[in-house]
């Protein structure tokens, strides 16, 4: 019984060494740690990395938009820039045509049209109709210039008429045809005067509607298209029924 006692001491004494724990030892990191804060730390990087890359997605899809954005921007501005030389070009198209302009290199005197309503007029003038022979006469002869493409010569002959004969049938005509002359030959402020003075001066005009279509045009030659809209927009609506109301219309349509 001694003998076993002994050596289960003995055991013993060899074991309890084993058990006891120094005060240094017992300041030492204990052997089993407690990983719950580390691995919390780990999944806050995880989350902040997964928050980050997902801002980083949002910042380059802004980034692609506003570039797309710039792109539409640029080319709308190209349509648009576009789109006004095509106007600038058709109205320069209508102006020189409504100018019929043929002077060139070869000296070309430009020509104003000798419509049939004015010729009509020259050959059924006569005193019953409020116009006296030699006012007659003064405007035939004056029209004649005009056909036989004597510009200068036509518009002494008509400023000569409207001043001889300011108050018959036919002084519209010929401020009208002062406008038109002045017009053809460049002189755009003597021209607005002499269609001024037939749209103030005598309402009742059957040549009103061709003298605001033609004053519409000069003032888009001037550079001045609300004035223009304005002249051709009133052709239109108190006029409808006149060939200068469908000119009107054409030019507003295309180039205004």
């Amino acid at each position: 019984m001694r003998h076993g006692l002994k050596g289960l001491c003995g055991a013993g004494a060899m074991v309890l060494p084993l058990l006891v724990v120094s005060p240094a030892m017992a300041q030492q990191r204990p052997i089993v740690e407690d990983l719950t804060a580390q691995s919390r730390t780990f999944l806050d990087h995880a989350e902040v990395r997964e928050e980050a890359g997902g801002s980083l997605v949002i910042f380059n899809q802004v980034q692609e938009h506003q570039r797309e954005i710039q792109q539409l921007r640029g080319e709308i501005e190209e349509l648009r820039h576009q789109l006004q030389q095509l106007r600038n070009q058709t109205r320069q198209q209508y102006l020189d045509l409504d100018e019929r302009l043929m002077a060139g290199s070869a000296g070309i005197e430009p020509s104003p049209e000798v419509d049939a309503e004015s010729a009509r007029q020259v050959v059924q003038a006569s005193p019953s109709s409020g116009v006296s022979a030699d006012a007659q006469a003064a405007y035939q002869s004056a029209f004649a210039r005009v056909q036989a493409r004597e510009f200068e010569e036509a518009i002494s002959a008509f400023e000569a008429f409207v001043v001889e004969h300011p108050d018959n049938s036919l002084t519209a005509n010929g401020h009208y045809w002062l406008g038109e002359l002045h017009s053809a030959q460049g002189d755009l402020g003597a021209a607005e005067t002499a269609f001024r003075r037939v749209i103030d001066d005598y309402p009742q005009s059957s040549k009103v509607p061709d003298a605001l279509y033609k004053l519409g045009l000069i003032k888009a030659r001037q550079g001045e298209p609300d004035a223009s809209r304005g002249l051709l927009e009133r052709v239109r609506e108190d006029y409808p029924d006149s060939s200068a109301a469908s000119l009107a219309n054409d030019f507003l349509r295309q180039s205004l």
